[in-house]
């Protein structure tokens, strides 16, 4: 039977646009709060034997997995025969060890309360670092979109001679990536991070390419310190105004303004966190994956006798 994809609030675009690129039908579900503060879910659309995508991306999390999570359990309830989440931006995965004593890997917990909900996730560029891949804390299918294609191409098509400069070591392999698919220049900053809104960059030479433009790129972008800094850096050392090019523009506070204030000449992002500043599309992207999923085999779970469907109603 057809699939049928649910929006989390906040995400009918996304969830509208990938409904009609895979040819699913666009479900309907009410998800509000109790005056109490609880939330309350119900899913109007038909979804016994149906494949179920929930589309939510993860920005600001805290307030969004409970209704999230609920709403699995609402789909389940309904015998759907498998439900998947995809969720363009991935949040908590930067807490991947203790730092500090008496803390917690986040990135497990969160992991493991997600993967109890959902038989799989797709997901866009995950911030990975000492996990190494999404298997290490997800127990079921993840799949994992990379940005830089559709990157690349926006570059390739609007951006003249650029020069790609990645924020701080750990950019560097993907940046490489993006600068080899449209042949151009990258260098690569160094970075010390002295607190959260603290951070000192050095440049390297980029005289080295006077007739290139700066293309700052980063894949995920909170207070914008970083690029700021990059920003301020590179205007100090003569460089034309930088374009920023981020996948995920979580943009905390007054991050966009303080970025154009810096020196930006335009600042773009992937559509993985709706923004306005949001131009680069990847839901063909997140489709394929999806496609790629499904062929794979991706085993019904509705059958566990462990999950039942209670067909009382009742009000409160």
């Amino acid at each position: 039977m057809t699939p049928v994809v649910l929006a989390m609030p906040g995400n009918e675009r996304a969830a509208d646009e990938l409904a009609r690129v895979i040819g699913a039908e666009r479900g309907s579900a009410t998800i509000r709060r109790f005056p109490d503060g609880e939330s309350y879910v119900r899913i109007e659309s038909t979804v016994q034997d149906r494949r179920v995508l929930v589309v939510c991306t993860l920005d600001r999390p805290d307030a969004k997995l409970v209704p999230l999570l609920l709403l699995a359990a609402a789909a389940r309830d309904n015998a759907a025969l498998d439900v998947g989440l995809v969720a363009p931006y991935l949040p908590y995965m930067r807490q991947d060890r203790r730092f500090h004593p008496g803390e917690t890997v986040s990135a497990r917990h969160v992991a493991n309360w997600i993967s109890s909900a959902f038989d799989w996730i797709v997901t866009v560029d995950p911030h990975l670092h000492r996990i190494e891949r999404l298997s290490q804390v997800y127990s079921i299918p993840a799949g994992a979109v990379h940005a830089a294609p559709d990157v690349s191409a926006w570059l390739r098509e609007n951006v003249r001679r650029p020069l790609l400069v990645g924020p701080d070591s750990e950019s560097e392999q993907w940046v490489a990536d993006i600068a080899n698919r449209i042949d151009a220049p990258f260098v690569v900053l160094q970075k010390n991070r002295r607190g959260d809104r603290d951070v000192e960059v050095s440049v390297p030479d980029i005289q080295r390419w006077p007739e290139h433009t700066p293309v700052l790129v980063d894949d995920i972008v909170s207070t914008a310190r970083t690029m700021v800094a990059a920003l301020e850096h590179l205007r100090a050392a003569g460089a034309p105004a930088p374009v920023c090019v981020v996948v995920h523009a979580i943009f905390a506070g007054e991050a966009l303004l303080e970025l154009r204030l810096a020196g930006a000449a335009d600042v773009v992002s992937c559509d993985t966190v709706p923004h306005v500043s949001n131009r680069i599309s990847l839901t063909g992207a997140i489709a394929e994956q999806i496609r790629l999923l499904f062929e794979s085999g991706i085993s019904p779970s509705s059958a566990d006798e462990s999950r039942v469907n209670d067909n009382q109603e009742e009000t409160r």
